[in-house]
């Protein structure tokens, strides 16, 4: 696949002539084809007509993730027919949400993830070992082996967990590149360790890394961020995406936020009254992602926290940056006072080097207010859990319960019978009642 990357360092006005003219194609997509937005612009007295560029979009209600799922039919835009693939998200924080995907649908998620790709200076030469499932129906999974089979990169799909075969596959094969989440990563590391095998010496040369943040929001590493460099030594690369906007913001080698595709989607960073925060203050995600034809959006508030940044990367774009997740909405703890987000525990948590396994679970006390526990494997040292509990109290002023159960039982936490994706975070308040 050839890659166009002109607009990545094209001037703010240029950047923004190509959008609107996406935006534009994309709004009239939407109003010829979508029954859920036709449904949403009558009932609400807009006129699509009203929107002449993007410097109109505050005029377009935003689209929620609980819309989305209450109402996830009514947002196909085309004749079942033309679907050829469905996808779910992972139902983090509610119910799965199915995407339909239409042919050209695919191939534009083939070009964001060839993009990306691309982004982290990985070319055809590269041979990439994809660690995340590919069946369930994850979009990740299949955007990783599209994006890299456009590339003309070698594709090694070894799927989620099973240490042994993932390093069959890097004995055979030599891959240079790993896809993975950065805590699985680090744990087939030390895995590898403890066979006598040092990563250091393996071919790999560089990982992505999804699903968890590996620096905090000043673009410094965090402890996973440590971990894994001292464990690897590789370069390491985050990248950021979800299933509903099928568009990837990933760092350069520069590491200072994911890029924006400008082609690809339009991004604003919102507060509580999904009004416009304030340069580089943090605020929910929300994205309308150009040219879909499948189940198009507008102004879609993802649920994730982050903030951006316009000034000019180091490697020469000129295209907006996201700054790592800073947690999630929905995920949002208030401890006697205290708010906190459950990365905010984990950066605690993962400084111990005693730990490697974990589970911070939510649930409301009998008084209905947030009760908070961290669930530690019953083999460490009562030192390790005191030193523990004091260091959470130090950084984040909160001393939530520290309990210990059977590695078994936080294995079947992380990974739940039929979940694709692992989970730290167990939120139970809302089966309480």
């Amino acid at each position: 696949m050839e890659i166009d990357t002109t607009y990545d360092f094209s001037s703010a006005d240029s950047i923004l002539s190509l959008q609107n003219k996406h935006f534009l194609s994309h709004l009239t997509v939407i109003q010829r084809q979508s029954k859920y937005y036709q449904e949403k612009f009558e009932t609400l007295g807009l006129d699509f007509s009203e929107i002449k560029s993007l410097d109109d979009i505050h005029k377009i209600p935003v689209t929620t993730k609980e819309e989305l799922e209450k109402s996830n039919p009514d947002f196909l835009a085309v004749d079942k027919k033309r679907i050829i693939e469905y996808v779910t998200t992972s139902g983090t924080l509610g119910d799965p949400i199915t995407i339909a995907l239409t042919q050209k649908d695919q191939a534009r998620l083939a070009l964001n993830e060839c993009r990306s790709l691309d982004l982290c200076g990985i070319t055809s030469d590269d041979i990439i070992q994809i660690t995340t499932t590919l069946d369930k129906r994850f979009m990740a999974g299949m955007a990783y082996y599209l994006g890299a089979t456009a590339l003309g990169a070698t594709v090694i799909r070894s799927g989620i967990g099973d240490p042994d075969f993932q390093w069959d596959n890097i004995k055979r094969f030599e891959p240079t590149v790993l896809i993975a989440v950065p805590s699985f990563a680090y744990k087939f590391g030390t895995y590898l360790l403890s066979k006598g095998i040092d990563p250091k010496k393996t071919s790999v040369k560089k990982i992505v890394c999804i699903g968890e943040p590996i620096k905090d929001a000043s673009f410094k590493a965090n402890t996973l961020h440590q971990k894994l460099k001292e464990v690897w030594d590789v370069e390491l690369y985050s990248t950021y995406a979800s299933t509903e906007m099928a568009t990837a913001f990933t760092e350069c080698s520069a590491g200072q936020g994911g890029h924006l595709l400008p082609e690809l989607m339009y991004v604003e960073i919102l507060d509580e009254n999904n009004q416009p925060v304030a340069h580089g203050e943090v605020g929910e995600i929300t994205v309308t992602p150009f040219d879909i034809e499948g189940m198009p959006l507008l102004r879609y508030k993802t649920g994730d926290l982050a903030r951006l940044h316009n000034d000019t990367c180091a490697c020469g774009r000129t295209t907006p940056r996201l700054g790592p997740i800073e947690g999630r909405k929905g995920q949002m703890i208030k401890l006697k006072g205290t708010t906190l987000f459950p990365q905010q525990i984990e950066n605690v948590i993962n400084q111990i080097t005693e730990i490697d396994s974990y589970i911070i679970e939510l649930s409301l006390d009998e008084l209905g207010m947030d009760k908070l526990k961290v669930i530690l494997p019953d083999t460490l040292d009562t030192a390790v859990v005191a030193h523990t509990q004091r260091l959470l109290q130090q950084r984040l002023r909160v001393n939530p319960i520290l309990e210990q159960n059977t590695q078994a039982y936080i294995s079947s936490e992380i990974l739940p019978k039929g979940s694709r994706k692992p989970r730290r975070f167990v939120d139970k308040r809302e089966l309480v009642h």
